[in-house]
């Protein structure tokens, strides 16, 4: 065991208190609502941990074979996996890990279908739709954005639905509240209404964050509960990310020196933004310092750099009661959803291989990254 007290820095710290605070959370409205809640990988998968959420919550959601091999070694239990696109190498591996397969186009339903019907057990096949709905504001991470890639649009999908398909999965929140959740289901009502009563299972994807301090999770439940007595024919899956993790953990760094530049003293700490941080610079936003605060006339303050060579890996700025020294601990609140999977293999994609073409033209394998470099990477 490691003294709390006495951490190398950099460290990501997960605070067990607070993981089981969110899962008693989400265990109670999927209890009340009568729905399935599964945990999707892509924002939280140390996978050290799924036995406390075992203790909540089975079941999980996969985006890659790797992710899908981690849900049934890890979690113990199959995967409700959705990736954009499928490759023959990968789908034997898909097929084996997983209770659900969703497709994101018909293109790609109907040239793995085929092996999904004739494996030796059943699976749950679903196609992604798209509502051309969203709440969110950047684009990088709105989903339904015009011209998006993920999910097929009613003006293709046509009047009946392939032989084989009994569910559908949308997705098309990010951090958002029941309200939004509520507006979707109007949107994917007025879409793809006419099929709902045919199928089996509705996955309404993640963006939904119930553990966030100001949730509505009463509406939630009366959201989700109105939906399904409409159409009892359908089970419904929600599969959020960031509400497992949300404010349960910190990244701790310790700053290493302090320059000045026209009149600006920065920090430099031994963690980098663009490397263990990214959503900060791709959102971006700025995060939340233990002890620190906005700017203040008068105060200490500092611009938070980075230890890589990166120009552009520092945020700014902060100010603090004191001024700061080398060894002082800086302490990132709220970093333990997404933040770790962006730093390692993001939706448990695999690394490209590393080949040196060899002047006689030769091919030499330097190296292929496995399940298992994944599986490391996150624990």
């Amino acid at each position: 065991m490691v003294d709390i007290l006495q951490l190398q820095t950099p460290c990501y710290v997960l605070e067990e208190t607070l993981l089981r605070r969110n899962l008693a959370t989400i265990l109670s409205v999927k209890e009340q609502a009568s729905v399935d809640i599964i945990l999707a990988f892509k924002a939280f998968s140390l996978w050290r941990a799924f036995p406390i959420v075992r203790e909540y919550i089975g079941y999980s959601t996969a985006s890659s074979a790797f992710e899908a091999l981690l849900a049934k070694n890890e979690m113990k239990s199959l995967a409700h996996t959705y990736s954009p696109a499928y490759t023959e190498q990968d789908f034997p591996t898909i097929l084996a890990c997983s209770s659900h397969i969703t497709f994101n186009s018909l293109s790609q339903f109907a040239r793995f279908y085929p092996q999904v019907k004739s494996y030796e057990r059943a699976i749950g096949c679903g196609i992604r739709i798209n509502p051309e709905y969203s709440t969110v504001e950047t684009d990088l991470y709105n989903p339904c954005a015009p011209g998006s890639r993920l999910g097929i649009t009613s003006n293709l999908l046509g009047d009946t639905l392939p032989d084989g398909v009994d569910g559908f999965h949308f997705h098309c929140l990010c951090e958002s509240d029941s309200y939004a959740l509520e507006q979707a289901l109007m949107h994917v009502e007025a879409k793809f209404g006419k099929f709902l009563p045919q199928l089996k299972w509705l996955n309404m994807g993640g963006g939904h964050l119930i553990t966030r301090s100001d949730y509505d999770t009463k509406h939630l439940i009366a959201v989700l509960k109105a939906f399904n007595a409409k159409y009892p024919n359908l089970r419904l899956i929600l599969e959020p990310g960031s509400a497992f993790a949300w404010q349960t953990g910190y990244l701790q760094a310790s700053v290493v020196d302090i320059v000045e530049n026209h009149g600006i003293q920065t920090a430099i700490l031994d963690i980098s933004f663009t490397c263990h941080m990214p959503d900060c610079l791709e959102m971006p936003y700025k995060p939340t310092v233990r002890n620190a605060s906005e700017p203040i006339e008068g105060k200490p303050t500092y611009r938070l750099g980075g230890n890589s060579c990166l120009s552009g890996d520092f945020m700014g700025d902060w100010s603090f009661d004191a001024p700061l020294k080398v060894g002082d601990p800086i302490i990132f609140e709220d970093m333990i959803h997404y933040t770790i999977v962006k730093t390692s293999m993001f939706n448990g994609i695999k690394h490209p291989d590393i080949v040196l073409h060899k002047t006689n033209g030769e091919a030499e394998l330097l190296r292929s990254f496995e399940y298992e470099d994944y599986k490391h990477r996150m624990g």
